[in-house]
């Protein structure tokens, strides 16, 4: 198993991924589905595709030895910062690791990179995810942002709200 920059030809895998892992009747059986909360698919082709093509964007794949994509995670350079969102990791294999492996790398990549602090939002109410984030030392910062007004993300079933979470560079191993 690898952990590599994520390229244009992983784009189609990319999307499957992580649609699998937050949205519709598969996500169910993984913990971090949003398909409670959220209808629509989580990312389209386009905008991963942007992503891509995008010099201050970074997305991480895990890839297991039969060359699937099983997780994945997006990195942006902002300023100081970098910013990390869309981790994802295939409904029947969270709990075994692999987010855990793909944010380690990720902290290893800001460190790389001299960013000092990395960012991230999370949605309110998923209290469990931000429980596993606040154990592996990001802090709640008590900024609170609206979710995004275009839909392209998702069409929200209920009012939701981003809490912001953060983690010094410093801190990480």
């Amino acid at each position: 198993m690898t952990i590599s920059k994520a390229t244009i030809e992983d784009v189609p895998a990319l999307h499957e991924l992580v649609n699998r892992a937050y949205r519709g009747e598969e996500s169910l059986r993984g913990w971090a589905s949003e398909a409670n909360i959220l209808d629509g698919a989580r990312i389209d082709t386009d905008t991963l595709t942007e992503y891509i093509n995008d010099k201050d964007i970074t997305i991480l794949k895990y890839t297991s030895d039969a060359g699937e994509i099983e997780a994945c995670v997006y990195l942006e350079a902002q300023g100081e910062k970098l910013y990390l969102g869309m981790l994802s990791v295939l409904p029947h294999l969270q709990d075994k690791g692999l987010g855990r492996r793909l944010l380690q790398e990720a902290e290893l990549f800001a460190k790389n990179m001299n960013k000092p602090v990395i960012t991230m939002t999370v949605i309110t109410t998923r209290h469990q995810l931000i429980d596993w984030y606040v154990r592996r030392g990001y802090q709640r910062t008590g900024k609170r942002l609206p979710f995004h007004a275009e839909t392209k993300f998702g069409i929200p079933k209920v009012p939701i709200e981003l809490e912001v979470l953060e983690k010094l560079v410093d801190e990480i191993e």
